[in-house]
């Protein structure tokens, strides 16, 4: 059974990976530059460190106890009146949504780095006309690359939790740190980082709203990967020496590092070009690709770093939304994990055949529903409904319904009395709460 269960620090890393995505590194810095710098941070660590930590440590509990997929996870610490909560176990069905759609944008930040041993767009100008015609017309490419992806996040799945997920993590979180902190090191010597650290730090109450808090409580959600099962699923494979409360910290905290980094980096580059801060897509495929063509040299090295650097954050991520599928099968339906990783992988990947067929010139009249591509649906379902609803599922079961004797006794000796009945406080009211607000601006139902 060892050989199944991830080491103390294979875990750390593992939920690190599964924590830091492309929203720490290409959507931290933009929002909170556009909603009050210094203001926004506070809220947003506020938000990480309640909201974010709680919900955080209720799964990495739930995993804990139970040892088991997420299903059998809420069917047995459901009360005999309350089986139906069984079914929270199949919010994993929202990362395959994810895992349709991502390994797309992986495919673009694959293509860049190809691109940044070559020749990048010159100008900002040429690079979004290289970026839309690439996405709209480009289909092999997008294809072939999607379609490499998508194997090796496969391949590394069906090697398990050792041989996969653990050495995958081992590797790639410890080198996407290295060149976080080499980039950061040559950014102190580019005439951009002070007004960098201005535009991030510096409090800002004319743009900071009741919208700016909202904005932080969303982000301070959405970056720690809560709300799909994942954190669940991985701390089912938890060593038993693993403390769950310095786990937890250390992984905030790397992830609340990396989303610093990454803003320091993108816009010391962008103010010392004296160019225009863009946002998602735009900053990271068509503002930055053009000031690195301009450096010269050492842009092209950049460029090479902060791509793969993009890559390495994006994989991580995508492996961990998939494991909880492929642990259902293995453990409900009998599967073997190479029959389950082809199952769930084929329905993620046709699904994000289609989502990149809405991009196309081609085909994206007959993809486009409402308004919105189907790439757009996927990303907007995910976002704004399914993992809000997981996220207020699980802090509703474990505050309200599961025994509070058996999860006492798992987490009381980690946390300690004071903290725990903190924990509870803050699970049983403030985030149901600000995850159903949440859900209601990002579903366009409410504004403020």
């Amino acid at each position: 059974m060892h050989k199944n269960r991830f080491s103390r620090v294979g875990y750390v890393l593992a939920i690190a990976g599964s924590a830091i995505g492309l929203g720490n590194i290409w959507k931290f810095p933009y929002i909170t530059g556009e909603n009050g710098g210094g203001a926004f941070v506070l809220v947003f660590l506020l938000a990480v460190f309640s909201i974010g930590i709680s919900i955080f440590i209720a799964e990495v509990i739930l995993g804990k106890i139970v040892k088991k997929d997420a299903v059998t996870t809420f069917e047995v610490l459901s009360p005999k009146k309350h089986k139906y909560f069984k079914y929270i176990g199949f919010t994993f069905i929202t990362g395959i949504l994810i895992i349709s759609f991502y390994p797309i944008v992986i495919a673009w930040i694959l293509h860049y780095t190809v691109l940044s041993f070559t020749t990048l767009p010159a100008s900002v100008d040429l690079a979004e006309k290289y970026f839309v015609n690439y996405s709209q017309t480009n289909l092999l490419s997008q294809i072939s690359y999607f379609t490499f992806v998508f194997f090796l996040i496969a391949f590394i799945i069906s090697k398990g939790i050792k041989k996969g997920i653990e050495r995958l993590n081992n590797m790639l979180i410890p080198a996407l740190f290295i060149i976080f902190i080499l980039m950061f090191f040559y950014s102190l010597t580019l005439s951009g980082f002070p007004k960098a650290m201005e535009f991030m730090f510096k409090v800002d109450f004319e743009n900071f709203d009741t919208n700016s808090i909202l904005i932080a409580v969303g982000h301070a959600f959405f970056c720690l990967s809560v709300g799909v099962v994942t954190i669940l699923t991985y701390s089912a494979s938890i060593s038993e020496d693993t403390h769950i409360l310095k786990a937890t910290l250390f992984v905030v905290i790397m992830d609340v590092l990396t989303a610093f980094l990454s803003g320091l980096i993108i816009f010391t580059i962008i103010f010392s070009a004296d160019a225009n801060v863009d946002k998602g897509v735009g900053l990271v495929f068509i503002t930055l690709p053009a000031i690195f063509s301009d450096m010269g040299f050492a842009g092209t090295i950049f460029a090479i770093f902060f791509f793969l650097a993009l890559a390495f954050a994006a994989i991580t991520s995508a492996v961990s939304m998939i494991e909880p599928a492929i642990m259902y099968l293995m453990e409900r339906k009998g599967y073997k994990r190479l029959k389950a990783t082809i199952t769930v992988s084929a329905f993620a990947y046709s699904l994000g055949l289609l989502a990149i067929l809405s991009f196309s010139n081609d085909f994206k009249d007959y993809l486009t529903f409402y308004g919105r591509s189907f790439f757009d649906w996927l990303d907007f379902s995910t976002s704004a409904i399914m993992m809000p609803l997981g996220g207020i599922a699980i802090s509703i079961f474990v505050a309200y319904i599961a025994d509070k004797e058996v999860i006492r006794k798992a987490l009381e000796p980690y946390l300690g009395k004071f903290l725990f009945s903190l924990w509870l406080i803050v699970l049983r009211y403030l985030t149901p709460f600000a995850i159903f607000v949440l859900m209601l601006k990002e579903a366009g139902l409410v504004s403020f």
